[in-house]
């Protein structure tokens, strides 16, 4: 890394040393995309810094993305296209026709290009942790996906696979199938297929061949070995959100194309709404109209932006200057990152905010203390920067948090800096700080423990390595002007736990602080990270904030780990809060990586610091054994012409749980967000329980269970009050009129402290409007009936509607709803013995009549001859 100044008297060795020694990864900021005049610009793709050179690769976008922005254009009814597209290539890549950087970096991207670290598997996948009708966080492609010709076969041609992809990404709309439900029980008490819409055909297959479907349904459960396989010809339109590798989809399943009564993640998430009602709902779709004639768009232009040397600048000015320091950027600082440090309150800032825009430079800001400019964050916004919030709290590491989150960032996760510890106290005259740092198995190297102190001289340091091996205060390396000691330890450290001891030797209370970072251990294993970022960056009260965690290896989620965040106001005390996840509450996905929680704890108004602490005790199992989300299908296989045709089977993503000896600990800053309206004093009520969103609803004969997880009595903490239940026949009525759906008798029934699995049994008594006919002329006493819940706290504040469960509830004519073929056969047979003796009895009664007859006749005639 490169340190030059660009503006004014900018760098200040102390913080330009704790840069260098600490920055890391930055997020995906990506609010680039702007939609225009029905065209989306700033699209930007990022190719990742290990993939080798390949200007295929280059290529293959430019084609995936150019057959998408046709393809998205007629899906969308003339809506919507790409315009403008950059792509990000890797500094290592030598070809040297590419344009420099201005404000572009890999943790921007809406895509990203790049191995699953050690997985064969070649999913295009997009990271949604969001609900319905919101953003995801970016698309991932794999090189092999967008290089190998063969994959198109399974997935579909890559234009169509990118709407689908972006359609989670920019829409925050979710598969149409299931993979782990394929088959479900309709309203009928029919086997289906979990698809959309329900007009795609084929047939079911089993080990050898073609079947029935009676084969492959064993008392309502799918034997193992049976698949469903599509017609590769259909008439079908819809869905892109199900299977865009058929050539005949090209629309999104609509209010009347939809299939509501399939187990998909759509349909839970956006309470069976189609997938094209939620894209018309969107931001896009209200600023922008149909184009008019039938003319196609012009294809996406290109631009290939590449990083050159990193130029980093420390601007640290605390007067009025500071907007005339900004100024002199002027253009002139394409590619470079400046961070800002300033408490002062300069009100021309937003003078220079044009400037800033164009300068091509990115700008991080750090507000030290409650007097910072308030519209300072603006430089940050604007230019893609992070933004971070330093308190007047002697103990408070936000400072060296900050930086340790700071860099330009190549996404490169083998070469980046990962933050194990960081930690601050007041510590008593003559008494001491104490605690252990786990360095894990996939991290050692470079590996640096810094202390900091207040007073003149350092603390007594013991650290202890995990054989015993001892480090004393002199082996650290100390400057006394900046009041810092720190140890770099040659090679790789030692797996295991690290003991540090830090003893207060003055006279006085005071801050010592202790923060150590380290490097990947091996090129082939990805170390564990943990990314902290919130939902909303400025809000007012009584909105809460929702705070984010996305730990992963690599891109596989890490499942049970400890996620506590601890938010730091301008005044008053942290506030530490437990992270899950759980999929209920601010948790979208179950087991996805992403650990959430609702924040709304506001102390006072202003700027709030977040910091997001990971641990992991020795498992096994540590890794999720798949990646959860929105994928596109992988289809096995098609018929065509009646002759099946089976693709090459699909590579897994899954990966193995890993002994981890020691387990692992990792420590990241989630920036600052400001919060406004906050009362003085005691706080009213105001915050209801948070919505259910993981409500279910099985029927056994004719009661119906329903599950879902217990919300708070403020949003996802404590305890609510009561539940309300209703339902209904109607989905429309259920969704636009709950408060007159039939209501269902809850009064025995009291909630549980949030998180805990509810479950809750009754006999719905539903009137219905007589049988219905089936095809097959059976009548079944059957109908569909929606169930949504809302909780309420003891103010009778009430939650939000939560999403709607549905059941089928029917009389079938016998007891298996689908007859297996031994049970046809079994009914041919006894069909056919009771025909048997029918004709035997009528034979043997009309053989008795006869021969009754005949004896008659004999007796009559011997009569008259006497």
């Amino acid at each position: 890394m490169t340190q030059r100044g660009i503006a004014g008297p900018v760098c200040n060795l102390k913080f330009v040393t704790l840069l260098v020694a600490l920055s890391s990864e930055l997020p995906f900021l990506g609010a680039g995309v702007q939609l225009q005049d029905n065209g989306y610009n700033g699209l930007l793709i990022a190719i990742n810094p290990q993939v080798p050179e390949n200007q295929n690769l280059i290529s293959n976008i430019k084609e995936m993305i150019t057959e998408a922005s046709f393809y998205l254009f007629n899906a969308t009814k003339r809506r919507v296209f790409f315009r403008d597209i950059k792509i990000l290539i890797p500094a290592t890549w030598k070809a040297n026709n590419y344009s420099k950087i201005k404000q572009e970096s890999y943790e921007k991207a809406n895509v990203i290009v790049t191995d699953w670290h050690g997985a064969h598997g070649d999913d295009p996948y997009t990271l949604q942790y969001r609900g319905c009708g919101k953003g995801g966080k970016y698309i991932h492609f794999t090189p092999n996906f967008l290089l190998n010709d063969n994959l198109t076969a399974g997935y579909g041609s890559r234009g169509r696979v990118f709407v689908h992809e972006w359609a989670h990404l920019r829409w925050g709309v979710f598969d149409e199938y299931n993979n782990d439900k394929p088959f479900y029980i309709n309203g009928r008490n029919q086997i289906k297929v979990t698809r959309c819409s329900s007009d795609i055909t084929g047939i079911f297959v089993c080990e050898k061949g073609p079947c029935p479907q009676e084969n492959c349904i064993i008392s309502k459960l799918f034997k193992e070995g049976c698949t469903f396989i599509y017609n590769s010809t259909q008439s079908a339109t819809a869905s892109i959100m199900f299977m865009q590798s058929l050539s005949s989809v090209v629309e999104f399943c609509n209010a009347s194309t939809h299939n509501q009564e399939a187990p998909n993640l759509q349909n839970r998430m956006c309470s069976l709404r189609s997938a094209w009602d939620v894209i018309t709902d969107s931001a896009d779709f209200h600023h922008s109209f149909p184009m008019n004639g039938t003319e196609l768009p012009p294809p996406p232009t290109f631009s290939l932006v590449q990083a050159g040397d990193k130029v980093v600048c420390l601007v640290l000015d605390v007067s009025s200057k500071m907007a005339e320091v900004v100024e002199k950027l002027n253009g002139k600082a394409y590619g470079t990152v400046m961070v800002l440090v300033t408490s002062g309150d300069d009100k021309l800032i937003g003078n220079c905010l044009p400037t800033v825009l164009s300068s091509g430079s990115t700008i991080h800001s750090i507000a030290l203390g409650s007097s910072a400019a308030p519209n300072l964050e603006e430089l940050s916004r604007l230019t893609g920067g992070l933004k971070f919030f330093v308190p007047d709290i002697s103990n408070s590491n936000s400072m060296i948090d900050a930086f340790s989150r700071i860099s330009s960032g190549t996404g490169d996760v083998f070469q980046q800096r990962i933050q194990l510890e960081s930690t601050g106290e007041n510590v008593k005259p003559h008494h001491q700080l104490k605690n252990t740092v786990t360095v894990d198995n996939t991290v050692g190297n470079d590996t640096i423990f810094l202390i900091t102190w207040q007073t003149s001289g350092p603390p007594e340091i013991m650290l202890f390595d995990p054989d015993g091996r001892k480090y004393y205060t002199d082996n650290f390396i100390t400057n006394l002007t900046f009041r810092t000691a720190s140890l770099w330890i040659p090679g790789t450290a030692k797996p295991g736990h690290w003991t540090y001891t830090l003893n207060n030797t003055h006279h006085s209370l005071q801050a010592l602080k202790v923060a150590v970072t380290s490097r990947a251990s091996n090129s082939a294993v990805p170390p564990a990270t943990v990314e902290a970022f919130v939902e909303r960056d400025s809000l007012h009260f009584p909105q809460p904030v929702m705070i984010y965690a996305n730990v992963r290896q690599g891109f596989y989620p890490i499942l049970n780990a400890t996620v506590t965040a601890t938010v730091e106001p301008e005044t008053g005390d942290p506030v530490t809060l437990r992270l899950l996840d759980d999929g209920a509450g601010a948790d979208v996905i179950k087991n996805d990586g992403i650990y959430s929680r609702y924040f709304f704890s506001f102390a006072v108004n202003g700027r709030y610091s977040l910091k997001v602490h990971v641990n992991h005790s020795p498992s096994i199992s540590t890794l999720a054994h798949s990646i959860p989300g929105s994928h596109a299908m992988y289809v096995p296989g098609y018929t065509a012409n009646g002759n099946i045709q089976m693709n090459a089977p699909r590579k897994s993503v899954g990966r193995n749980g890993e002994e981890q000896k020691w387990g692992f600990s990792r420590v990241s800053s989630g920036g600052s967000f400001s919060v406004l309206g906050v009362p003085a004093g005691p706080h009213p009520d105001v915050f209801p329980p948070c919505k259910i969103i993981d409500l279910e609803a099985v029927n056994v004969e004719e009661e119906l269970t329903l599950s879902w997880t217990a919300p708070g009595e403020d949003f996802d903490q404590g305890q609510a009050t009561s539940y309300e239940i209703r339902m209904s026949k109607s989905l429309e009525n259920i969704q636009d009129d709950f408060n007159n759906a039939i209501l269902v008798n809850t009064s025995k029934r009291n909630p549980q402290q949030a998180g805990i699995r509810e479950i809750f049994t009754f006999s719905p008594q539903i009137s219905t409007n007589g049988p219905e006919h089936q095809p097959n002329g059976e009548t079944h006493e059957s109908h569909r009936i929606y169930v949504a819940i809302r909780a309420m706290d003891r103010n009778s504040l009430k939650s939000a509607i939560s999403n709607i469960a549905q059941a089928s509830l029917f009389t079938p004519p016998s007891s298996d709803p689908v007859p297996s073929r031994d049970y046809l056969i079994l009914k041919g047979v006894l069909t056919a013995m009771g025909l048997i003796g029918i004709i035997c009895l009528i034979i043997v009664v009309t053989h008795h009549t006869l021969n009754r007859k005949k004896r008659a006749d004999k007796k009559e005639n011997g009569t008259k001859l006497l």
